[in-house]
């Protein structure tokens, strides 16, 4: 898959999964550009056996990457698993503080 941002071409990003499905990790821009493929794709598959994401990787985000984090929150309530995102960088940081929902997703 592959979008257009302001001109130029991104590979689609999506969560990545290990080998033992024990996390999930993503890399790259998390925005309204690309949310709605990005939650789609992780509705996709199993949540993580350790019930841990690992954002370390994320460039940019907006609020829809805010969004795409309770989504994934709700399913995994929904389905009694505990989701745990861990290495969330200052910008994803400011935003979840603004929103007031840093303690929902870093729960």
């Amino acid at each position: 898959m592959t979008e257009k941002h302001g001109g130029q071409e991104e590979a689609g990003r999506t969560f990545s999964v290990a080998a033992d499905g024990a996390r999930w990790t993503y890399a790259g821009t998390l925005t309204c550009a690309n949310a709605g493929a990005v939650l789609a794709a992780a509705e996709a598959l199993p949540l993580p056996a350790t019930g841990e994401v690992d954002l370390a990787g994320i460039r940019a985000v907006d609020s829809a990457a805010v969004a795409v984090l309770l989504a994934l929150k709700r399913r995994a309530a929904d389905e009694a698993r505990p989701l745990t995102f861990v290495n969330i960088s200052a910008a994803l940081a400011a935003l979840l503080d603004v929103y007031g929902i840093e303690e929902i997703v870093a729960a």
